[in-house]
């Protein structure tokens, strides 16, 4: 049957308390159960001047407005006051009441640009919510997932300045160049002479955010982007993030990214997990030296169709030579600046060498194979890969680091950054990534809470059962025991 109201009630007033008007079971409840989020008093303090200038808003409500934006994928800090003028359960979550006036949005953001930059609060911060994580047992660090994604810059692609840039120095590049000296020295030939002349390389600096790098999408879409190396452990928590230009190679920011992992663990894993961007002699060295295990993938030769592989090229370590699949000796010609040593073929007999298509297109008919110094490393952990516990674990990248991810970008609102500059974008790293560990940690300790109860309710129902049982077998005239 239609009904109408017959008069307007929203003039109507109530009195109600807004704690009665949040679901019990509401996300803000768990986030709030989870933490004490009194420690960021401690962390900021030194921020605030102690007896000058107007008092400031509470730096726990400050950083919760963060944490509402994030967590539930608000794109802006303008958008969030908006929405937590209306929204009664992000007003609980900020210890406000229905009459309260919500803090200015610029509050939150120059703050953020200016009493926050240049500090470590942010990693504080995610530390603190990660170590309440180790302590409730949930992180295990034996194993650590490593990977990056871009997200594009507040950055216009098409306004932008072409300049030569100094080729970035690696970061083993002074224990590459002690291990050349002496690999040189080794076979007889003298120290490489100091390179005077840096490499350079053309690059595309934006004139928005100049801190950003040019990222290729696909072979039409440029853009330009930021780098979020990330790891995380084998349920998916979020152990560290390091942000870099999109045009930074993930093998340049692996060594920076696992050492910051190495702090918050307070330890080394046993396996490490990555993808073909980190498959370099270097890495392979720097992780087994340390007695971790490399995992990666297969990655298929890049040769030319219809030449031999280099696979096919039998290295004799004994003699340090390599043969050809004619039974023919490469022999040492030198280590180059790269950390590779070559192995050149004779050309007066690859000259007539019926396989010279197959091999070469060489001019001089010369083959040139290539070894990096630290092979030996690299070899090592190639057949790492073939280890039956290592192929289960690099399956679980799809449902750790990737699934991460993808929640980042489409639940946590970084598909692309409202902020310029490294350092911002670093900041809001963090916030994001301590967002996520702690909605995971809320919901986790919800659930445990809950199944515990649940468990509660039914031995008491049993209880309630035995005693009504044992009752009326007293009244048929049995004799019990009640336990």
């Amino acid at each position: 049957m239609l009904q109408r109201y017959q008069e307007d009630r929203r003039h109507i007033e109530t009195t109600v308390k807004i704690d009665d008007l949040v679901p019990e079971d509401h996300l803000v409840r768990k986030l709030e159960k989870a933490i004490d989020f009194s420690f960021i008093y401690d962390m900021v303090k030194d921020l605030y001047s102690p007896d000058h200038g107007r008092p400031s808003l509470d730096p726990v409500v400050l950083f919760k407005m963060y944490l509402i934006r994030y967590i539930f994928g608000i794109r802006s800090m303008h958008e969030t006051v908006e929405q937590i003028r209306t929204n009664v359960a992000y007003r609980w979550f900020l210890g406000l009441s229905l009459h309260d006036p919500v803090p200015h949005h610029s509050t939150p953001s120059k703050n953020y640009t200016r009493r926050f930059a240049g500090t470590d609060v942010f990693q504080k911060i995610f530390s603190r919510i990660l170590e309440e994580a180790f302590q409730h047992g949930l992180v295990d660090p034996s194993v650590v997932f490593v990977d990056s994604t871009h997200v594009k810059a507040s950055a216009n692609k098409r306004k932008f300045t072409t300049e030569m840039a100094e080729v970035e120095a690696k970061a083993y590049q002074d224990e590459l160049e002690k291990e050349i000296e002496r690999d040189r020295i080794a076979h007889g030939k003298s120290p490489l002479p100091p390179e005077n002349d840096k490499k350079k390389r053309e690059i595309k600096v934006s004139k928005t955010d100049p801190d950003s790098g040019m990222f290729v999408k696909n072979e039409r879409e440029r853009v330009f982007a930021y780098s979020y190396h990330t790891a995380c452990d084998r349920h998916g928590w979020i152990l560290h993030t390091y942000v870099t230009a999109a045009n930074v190679h993930d093998s340049q920011a692996f060594f920076e990214l696992f050492e910051r992992v190495k702090q918050e663990i307070k330890g080394c894993p046993t396996d490490v997990c990555i993808d073909a961007g980190y498959k370099t002699p270097a890495i392979a060295k720097y992780l087994l030296e340390q007695e971790i295990h490399p995992i990666w993938p297969y990655t298929r030769p890049k040769t030319k169709d219809g030449f031999f592989r280099k696979s096919e090229f039998a290295y004799d370590e004994h003699f340090d030579c390599y043969l050809c699949p004619n039974h023919q000796v490469l022999s040492y010609s030198t280590t180059n600046r790269e950390g590779y040593r070559e192995y050149k073929s004779d050309p007066s007999i690859c000259q007539g060498c019926p396989s010279l298509q197959k091999c070469t297109a060489s001019k001089n008919h010369t083959k040139v194979v290539t070894r990096h110094v630290w092979q030996e490393y690299y070899e090592e952990a190639e057949h790492l890969r073939y280890v039956p516990e290592h192929r289960e674990l690099y399956e679980l990248r799809k449902q750790t680091i990737e699934r991460n991810f993808a929640d980042l970008k489409e639940k946590h609102g970084l598909r692309w950054t409202n902020y310029r500059g490294l350092e911002r974008n670093q900041m809001q790293a963090m916030l994001v990534c301590a967002a996520m560990n702690l909605k995971k940690l809320a919901n986790y300790l919800w659930r445990k809470d809950l199944s515990f109860l649940y468990v509660f309710e039914y031995a008491s129902i049993l209880v309630r059962s035995s005693r009504k049982t044992t009752l009326k077998m007293e009244q048929n005239g049995y004799k019990t025991t009640v336990l």
